[in-house]
């Protein structure tokens, strides 16, 4: 089944030839559509290689034969496998993908929930001209049939109640205290954003959180800035919005990182001090 409405389909398809911001079609109200749609099982084909009962689907993913080479050779420096194992992503899971960019952790997922999963890929037009490099080439020829690409502006994002079980935002969050109007991007309602994604997630549902560490102390407004955030400042925002923390994982710290460099500097790219938070929806 598939569920993007004719004009996202429009705009995805336009993609590869011209400047995004300028072919997209945007519906604003197809994410309550695309979101009950999730929930759904799908007809997989090609993206289900995978044994449902294998002991380390994520393993096996990482290992896909379909994916791309640019990809695997991210594999280190995201240790995406031990990101996705704390997240907890499973076979059969539905899991948002918030400001999904390029589609790399897309991908991923949807190797791991398989054929009665969905993992829905959610990008604005600023990202989307960010990743259209990647995007050209991630969901060519239907090749991830169980991931739904939504697109959706800032402030614009609805989706259903209780469907998702986990939703993740990879070196995203900081972007809710980011504002540019040369870029399009309009500031965030972040409470409005965060009671959105708490509606849409089952109880028990997970937020996994991963992003460029801030130094201690620093103000929100540093994600606009640095493109990083204070750790303390994700938990306080979490706490706030009513999710419970659950814990963090260490595996992309980096103490030897320069936390008052912004993160697109070259010594600081792709060696940045990165935090991985979890949290749940009581």
């Amino acid at each position: 089944m598939n569920i993007v409405t004719p004009a996202l389909r429009t705009g995805i398809a336009c993609l590869p030839a011209l400047a995004l911001a300028a072919c997209l079609q945007l519906d604003p109200e197809a994410s309550d559509r695309l979101a009950r749609g999730a929930a759904s099982s799908s007809n997989v084909g090609s993206t289900d290689m995978l044994d449902s009962g294998s002991p380390s689907r994520i393993d096996a993913a990482m290992r896909h034969p379909a994916r791309m080479a640019a990809d695997r050779e991210q594999d280190e420096r995201r240790k995406a496998a031990d990101v996705l194992r704390f997240f907890g992503i499973k076979s059969g899971m539905v899991v948002l993908d918030l400001y999904s960019g390029g589609g790399y952790y897309a991908e991923l997922m949807s190797y791991i929930v398989g054929p009665t999963g969905r993992v829905v890929a959610h990008n604005n037009s600023p990202y989307l001209a960010f990743a259209k490099d990647e995007l050209a080439g991630r969901y060519a020829d239907g090749r991830l049939d169980n991931v739904e690409q939504l697109i959706v502006e800032n402030n614009q994002l609805e989706l259903a109640a209780n469907v998702f079980d986990a939703v993740i935002m990879i070196k995203a969050y900081h972007d809710v205290y980011y504002v540019s109007e040369e870029s399009g991007w309009v500031e965030i309602d972040r409470p409005g954003l965060l009671r959105e994604i708490f509606r849409a997630l089952k109880p028990g549902g997970v937020l996994g959180i991963v992003d460029h560490a801030a130094e201690p102390g620093a103000r929100p407004e540093t994600g606009g800035t640095l493109h990083r955030i204070d750790p303390a400042v994700i938990k306080r925002d979490m706490t706030a919005a009513g999710f419970v923390f659950d814990g963090k994982s260490d595996v992309l710290r980096n103490s030897a990182d320069d936390r008052s460099q912004d993160v697109f500097t070259s010594s600081a790219r792709g060696q940045t001090d990165r935090v991985v938070l979890r949290f749940r929806k009581p």
